[in-house]
């Protein structure tokens, strides 16, 4: 049940796992157990928007994420032009790199979007709420001029928290 604070909504939620002494098959060292606690901190406008105004961790692993892009897709097709196709395509890859961290989307605390059209942020809204669902990272989207890839429209930078 979340508190009500404000007319802003607080989630928490608690992430935890054992680990065995050594290293991973990544090669990072474990031998502990380690602990994340997020807490999504929302209001309407937030909601409405699919991000959260703060997002606050204790403990755990921080994940700085470059910018990730999808003018092209898994094959190396180009996804110029196609805004839709490019913001799935940049999930689908920074999910990629997350994985390889040990971290999955889920685990996204903040992110920052830069966008070539401000008229695209409704649509990357409605297209985040479907990947995030209801726990969404801190965020904001800036427009841009341009990117180094003409074809680019759209780009994210991120950092995520495990345990």
């Amino acid at each position: 049940m979340p508190a009500l604070v404000a007319g802003i909504h607080v989630f928490t939620m608690r992430q935890s796992r054992i680990v065995v002494d050594g290293r991973n098959k990544s090669g990072h060292d474990e031998g502990r157990e380690q602990s994340v606690k997020k807490t999504f901190v929302s209001g309407a406008r937030a909601q409405t928007r699919a991000y959260s105004p703060a997002v606050i961790s204790e403990g755990g692993k921080t994940i700085w994420l470059a910018g990730h892009t999808g003018a092209a897709d898994d094959a190396g097709k180009s996804l110029a032009g196609n805004f839709d196709a490019q913001c799935r395509q940049t999930f689908r890859n920074i999910e990629k790199t997350l994985a390889e961290a040990g971290a999955k989307l889920g685990d996204l605390v903040t992110m920052t979007v830069f966008l070539i059209d401000a008229r695209y942020t409704t649509r990357m809204t409605e297209l985040r709420t479907e990947i995030f669902g209801k726990n969404f990272p801190a965020s904001a989207a800036i427009t841009v001029a341009g990117f180094a890839n003409p074809d680019m429209m759209i780009e994210i930078q991120g950092v995520a928290v495990i345990a």
